[in-house]
């Protein structure tokens, strides 16, 4: 939408430096949609331009995103909406699948990419922190990429060899056990200003982050409530990121929902700002670039391990198994926008409850 408005309707810009801004808003943390939008009021219109496209991108759906969230907690006990949501959740699993499935299959085309995956995906099922989980992964590929370089001329030798000996650095600290904390507005404000100061990939990869913290270690959340929030997120307009605004609100109510919302987005504005004139330059830096590719190959394995973790809370009869399974099959198939998954799959869990 970004390029067909800015490129081919209004010609703000060509289509080649579209493509520089997309990969630039790639290889920071945070969202990404946010940040090519912050990026284009960069480059339009300096510095009141970055304020101006943020802020006019975000402000949106964080208002659709609050009606809903205010309409939740005053209502979701009731049984249509427990029906609703019933329906809703596995189609939820299955379009974050479905955004796995594409992104791993541009992602992770290399023998090296593949076991940095493969690594992550096991540090996180063993309970590592996710951002432990990043950090090693993005330390590893740069050592992974020169030794596979040296190993991959013996012919007796595979990249996937070197990864074992690497594997009990991804126990270290396993597990951390769920403690209850107070929610407080300082609190939540700092939860997603992390989350979004170092969130890598796609959106989704924000489920990694909300579980790990909000329901495991806090106890914030139940899983029922993130699938809810994720729900949310995925069917209002804009960026998935403002399932923030929802959590907050739910956690500390129209106070909570405007931090939550500030915290997530800050991060954006900066790195854009700092990062416009120095990412052509990180990217071709060789170090810099095997870094990068490692963490967006450990930003797939947190999306793919959270995804299995949540089956469990969603898949809970064969109604909601034929639901997921079905709209998987159906998102494979055809580029069907997922909103109208949603809506079926809320219909007939009204319907049924």
């Amino acid at each position: 939408m970004l390029e067909q408005e800015v490129v081919h309707r209004r010609k703000w810009l060509s289509h080649e430096e579209f493509l520089d801004l997309l990969g630039a808003a790639n290889l920071i943390p945070g969202p990404n949609s946010t940040e090519m939008a912050i990026h284009i009021g960069l480059r339009r219109a300096g510095w009141k331009g970055v304020i101006v496209a943020g802020a006019c991108f975000i402000i949106p759906a964080f208002l659709i995103v609050f009606a809903c969230a205010w309409f939740y907690v005053r209502f979701a006990r009731l049984p249509e909406i427990q029906g609703v949501l019933y329906g809703v959740k596995p189609v939820v699993l299955a379009i974050v699948f479905q955004a796995l499935w594409r992104l791993t299959r541009t992602a992770l085309k290399t023998p090296l990419a593949i076991g940095t995956a493969i690594l992550a995906l096991t540090a996180s099922l063993l309970g590592l922190h996710e951002l432990i989980v990043l950090l090693i992964v993005g330390i590893a590929a740069p050592v992974l990429r020169g030794m596979a370089a040296r190993w991959l001329r013996r012919p007796t030798n595979s990249v996937l060899a070197i990864l074992p000996p690497l594997l009990p650095v991804g126990l270290i600290g396993s597990t951390t056990a769920a403690v209850s904390s107070p929610v407080g507005l300082a609190p939540l404000f700092m939860f997603f200003l992390k989350v979004g100061a170092v969130l890598y990939g796609s959106g989704y990869v924000l489920l990694a982050f909300l579980r790990g913290d909000l329901v495991q270690r806090w106890d914030w959340l139940t899983e029922s409530q993130l699938l809810d929030a994720i729900a949310i997120g995925q069917v209002t307009p804009g960026p998935l990121f403002t399932t923030a605004t929802f959590i907050g609100y739910v956690l500390a109510g129209p106070a909570g929902a405007c931090v939550a919302t500030c915290g997530m987005f800050l991060p954006a504005f900066f790195f854009v700002a700092v990062s416009a004139p120095l990412i052509p330059r990180l990217r071709q830096s060789p170090v810099a670039g095997a870094f990068l590719d490692g963490v967006n190959a450990a930003s797939l394995s947190l999306m793919a391990a959270v995804t299995l973790q949540l089956l469990g809370g969603a898949f809970v009869d064969v109604t909601t198994v034929f639901l997921g399974l079905g709209s998987v099959v159906v998102l494979l198939a055809n580029r069907l926008n997922p909103i109208w998954l949603i809506l079926i799959a809320g219909a007939i869990g009204l319907i049924l409850h």
